[in-house]
This record gives structure tokens, sequence and C-alpha cells, in this order.
């Protein structure tokens, strides 16, 4: 159990001391990674930046991803699909509006900044806990497309076998928690309110103001 998100990027960031010395850029999840990200950042003494993915959901349960966006990436699970006797066309609307918030929030967070150079850089990639994991997937998937040297996903808590599938995908994996009986993120944090935008931008032009940390 964490006290809240600024609990846990505490506590991460403890497991990936060992990185400092790689120089590493760490890439949070708007919205929820990105307290998280800020105290990893500002432990590793490394740049903090975003990487910006929507989840892609059926229209009665938009929180059940069955798909995911990020930058030059679309991916969708085919076994949720069939499951739920969906195609790819019954998405296009939800799969349109979900790039139309990707690029509004790539606008208003980076404030037409490009992405850092992360070419042969390590790249630690954050979020606030993972479920299904399609969105991390989506995100992954990006950000290799960038030619990193390595990737380090970094989260405080996911179930075993998202864990389990994720960790074949990047070059190291940290989860603080996997929890057998895991029925959603906000389960283990005392305190998990909803992170705005204004807290996104704050964060991230704090993270670039050293002395202000």
């Amino acid at each position: 159990m964490f006290i809240d998100r600024q609990d846990a990027g505490r506590k991460l960031a403890e497991s990936l001391k060992s990185y400092k010395s790689e120089n590493p850029i760490i890439l949070a999840l708007p919205r929820g990674g990105v307290p998280i990200g800020y105290e990893v950042a500002k432990a590793l003494e490394a740049p903090l930046d975003i990487f910006v993915v929507r989840k892609v959901g059926p229209p009665w349960n938009p929180e059940f991803g069955v798909g995911a966006v990020a930058p030059g990436v679309q991916i969708l699970d085919k076994s949720s699909l069939r499951m739920l006797g969906l195609t790819e066309a019954d998405l296009a609307p939800t799969i349109e509006q979900e790039q139309k918030e990707l690029n509004r929030r790539l606008r208003l967070y980076r404030q037409n900044e490009e992405l850092p150079n992360v070419e042969g850089k390590t790249v630690i990639l954050i979020d606030d806990g993972l479920a299904t994991g399609i969105s991390t997937r989506a995100a992954i998937q990006g950000i290799k497309k960038l030619k990193p040297a390595k990737v380090i996903l970094a989260v405080p808590v996911g179930p075993p076998e998202t864990v389990a599938f994720l960790k074949t995908l990047v070059d190291d994996l940290i989860c603080l928690e996997v929890p057998r009986d895991f029925y959603a993120v906000s389960a283990f944090y005392l305190n998990f309110p909803q992170v705005s935008d204004e807290e996104v931008i704050r964060l991230l032009k704090l993270s670039k103001q050293p002395g202000k940390r």
C-alpha cells in the first residue's frame, strides 16, 4: 500500500538508483505517471518528460483497455476484440476521438517543444501502475521507434500476468508490488486523486528548475 503517488515515486526511485550513472531520461505517462516520474527524476537528477498514450476501450466501458494509441503507434488486442465480439471498424470512432485527445495533450503539455532525443540513451518509462498493460505496450513500442539504448519500465504495482508479459518487451522491469489478488491500481493507494492537466504542466516546469525542486 502506498500513501499517494509521491510516496510511490520516492520508493520507486530507491529501486532505480543503479541507473543514475547512465544519465537516464525519465518519460512518464500522463496524467497519473507524472507525479511519480517527478520524484524519480528528482532522485536520479535526470530530465523529466512525458510520453502521451491514450487507451482505447469499448463504447460501453471506456476504462477497459482493448487497444491504445501513442505517437506513431496504434495497437489493438485481438483476443479481447474476439471475446467482446468487436471489430476494428467498431472502434474507429473511439480511436479517432482518442487520437484527437492525444494530440490535444501533446500540444498542451509540450507547448510546442519536441520530445528530447533519446537515441542511444537509457529511457525509464514510468506510470502509477499496470492493469491490462495495453497502454504501456503502446508506449514501449513508440519509444523503441526512437532507438534508445535501453528501455526500463518502472511502476509501483501491477498484476503478475501483465508484469510477466511486459518484462519480455523491455530491458528491465521494476515493479514494487505484484499482488496475486489484483483488482485495480487505485486499490493500492490510500490517496489516489485524479491528476489535472495543470498539475502535469506544473511538475514538468518545476523539473526544469533544479533549484526549486
